[in-house]
């Protein structure tokens, strides 16, 4: 998978605004993220989005694995 040029964590419904957006499910070094990102492109850019809580808003703030979403939407390697 190529990394996207900018990955966002936020709330659930950011992923309207990506065109093109398909899913990708990936495994971190830290456990599974909080779902899919959602990829696809904003203003030409590359854009990758994490819906923090779920894509349903099913995890509680205590429960989210906050170091697998920021290594799913960190730094560019």
């Amino acid at each position: 998978m190529t990394r996207a040029e900018i990955g966002i964590i936020g709330g659930s419904g950011f992923y309207r605004f990506l065109d093109g957006a398909r899913e990708v499910s990936l495994d971190t070094p830290y456990g599974l993220p909080s779902g899919p990102l959602a990829v696809g492109t904003v203003g030409g850019r590359s854009v990758a989005f994490l819906a923090r809580h779920g894509a349903r808003h099913e995890l509680a703030p205590h429960a989210i694995n906050y170091r697998a979403n920021l290594w799913a939407c960190g730094p560019l390697a």
